[in-house]
């Protein structure tokens, strides 16, 4: 057998071989698994949250009102002061001296008067015997009446003099907290202007100020002007709430006291003040929180976890899971918030799956297996007003990176 022979029919062999081999079927991919859930139908209280600055209930600046050094601080800086505690010494010996020269001045004067006053009761009688004439009466009168305009200007020198020796020492006008000394011993004070020393608050209660919009002031007037006329009673359950720094709730509730006559017409917004006792010094001055209130039952609000809810230029949407685990993205219509839920205006049925973790290559049709995780709880109102109350439009939830469907 020839070489060629040999090569042909190896190759042949090969080929025949090839053919009687059976091709390998593909392994079929899992479906990627996702957390699903489910939405839920809840009555829900729905509120709004206002920014809020908290003040005492009196912020009394206390300004030295006489010049002079610094003699002594006498209390101790951030701590809780009794109404007529002394909180600072002003060096005194100018003033004393003042005190005392009044006081002589008023002396002279004063004798100045009685002399005036005697020889006009000792005139009197001799002029009636002719024994004066009229004009020496008359001019001990004038004598009197001279005299004692002198002596209420000296008396009011010695009042003046008096004041001013009180004046150097600071005493707190109300039980409260005191704060940082603005100035130490040995600085110069009141020279010029009433040098602020420190200032000391009342701070049970505290008052948070808050400025409302006026689209939700006209939504909520009668309530207000209700909620005003009652502030001396105890706040209800449905007072409004404090959101502090840390996200807790401030236990205790507020108390309307205050409504300002007029709306700020470079902001649009009325001022108002919500009382909450502070038994326990929690709440300072200068602090801010959001004033949580209650502006209605919404019943019936279908519910969705806010990371379920996507955005793309103003547009929302979610992926729901049918019940057959096949993905379908749905438009929606977000409303208010609460807390880590969004109400669904429309676009989403209770009952439905919805996707919130695992979005990545998820399309239409495409078939999942489906984790449910528990819904997340119904809080009490903690949402940000509505947008036709705000004028804004819906802030977008946070959420995972846009799926492929919602593009």
């Amino acid at each position: 057998m020839s070489q060629v022979t040999r090569v042909s029919a190896l190759a042949l062999i090969v080929l025949l071989a090839a053919c009687g081999k059976k091709e390998a079927a593909p392994v079929a991919k899992p479906p990627p698994e996702v957390t699903v859930v489910t939405a839920v139908q809840r009555d829900v209280p729905i509120g709004g949250e206002l920014v809020a600055t908290l003040h005492g209930d009196q912020d009394t600046e206390m300004r030295a009102r006489v010049e002079g050094y610094l003699k002594s601080v006498d209390y101790k800086e951030g701590t809780e002061v009794k109404k007529g505690q002394l909180l600072f010494t002003i060096d005194d010996q100018p003033y004393r001296a003042a005190l005392a020269q009044a006081k002589g001045a008023e002396a002279r004067a004063r004798a100045a008067f009685n002399k005036a006053d005697q020889d006009v009761k000792r005139y009197q009688p001799l002029v009636a015997q002719r024994a004066i004439s009229q004009a020496e009466l008359d001019n001990a009168l004038s004598a009197r009446d001279a005299g004692k305009a002198a002596l209420d200007a000296a008396l009011a020198d010695t009042e003046k003099a008096q004041l001013n020796v009180g004046y150097a020492r600071i005493t707190s006008p109300v039980n409260g907290v005191a704060g940082k000394a603005e100035k130490k011993v040995g600085d110069l004070v009141g020279k010029g202007e009433a040098t602020l020393l420190t200032t000391v608050s009342v701070v049970d209660p505290m008052r948070a100020t808050v400025n409302i919009p006026e689209a939700i002031y006209i939504k909520n007037a009668e309530k207000l002007a209700v909620a005003e006329a009652s502030s001396k009673l105890p706040p209800s359950a449905d007072g409004s709430q404090l959101q502090l720094a840390d996200g807790t709730i401030y236990p205790i509730r507020g108390r309307l006291v205050l409504v300002d006559r007029a709306v700020d017409s470079t902001t649009g917004t009325l001022r108002a003040e919500i009382a909450f006792g502070n038994p326990k010094k929690t709440l300072r001055p200068g602090m801010y929180a959001k004033l949580i209130f209650k502006n209605e039952q919404l019943t019936g609000a279908v519910l969705v976890p806010q990371k379920a809810v996507t955005e793309l230029q103003g547009t929302y949407s979610v992926l729901v899971v049918g019940p057959d685990d096949v993905v379908h993205p749905k438009a929606v219509k977000p409303g208010t918030r609460v807390g880590e839920l969004w109400v669904m205006e429309s676009g989403v049925a209770a009952g439905e799956r919805v996707v919130v973790a695992g979005f990545a290559g998820l399309k239409e049709g495409t078939k999942v297996k489906p984790v449910e995780a528990p819904a997340a709880p119904v809080p009490a109102p903690t949402t940000t007003p509505a947008a036709a109350e705000t004028n804004t439009t819906a802030p977008a939830a946070p959420a995972p990176s846009t799926p492929p469907a919602a593009k």
